[in-house]
């Protein structure tokens, strides 16, 4: 199935305000500038992946196999899509830290 380059478009720029937005706030209130770049690989990972969380303490192997099979069988525009995901993320790292810099202080 192919993805018109609007919605690609839209959903990179939506995947990075989003988490930007998070992290954003959740560097706000945890007072750890790079909280959401350090758990965004995970958040990523519920995203691609099928297997339940479970199934990575009960059935390690299986779940690690379907992971790399899902990963590597990403398309351009999906990785892509991740990819504007964790630059908002880390966006969201360098604002705190510019912003406490400049001496604004949150909570």
């Amino acid at each position: 199935m192919q993805m018109s380059i609007v919605v690609l478009i839209i959903s990179i720029l939506l995947f990075f305000v989003l988490f930007f937005g998070i992290g954003f706030i959740l560097n706000m209130l945890l007072r750890m500038s790079w909280v959401m770049a350090v758990v965004y690989p995970i958040v990523a990972i519920f995203i691609v992946d099928k297997v339940s969380f479970s199934e990575y303490f009960t059935n390690s192997k299986m779940a690690f196999t379907e992971l790399g099979h899902r990963l590597s069988s990403l398309a351009t525009a999906d990785i892509l899509i991740l990819i504007s995901g964790l630059a908002g993320a880390v966006a969201a790292g360098f604002t705190i830290k510019l912003l406490r810099k400049n001496g604004y202080q949150m909570f």
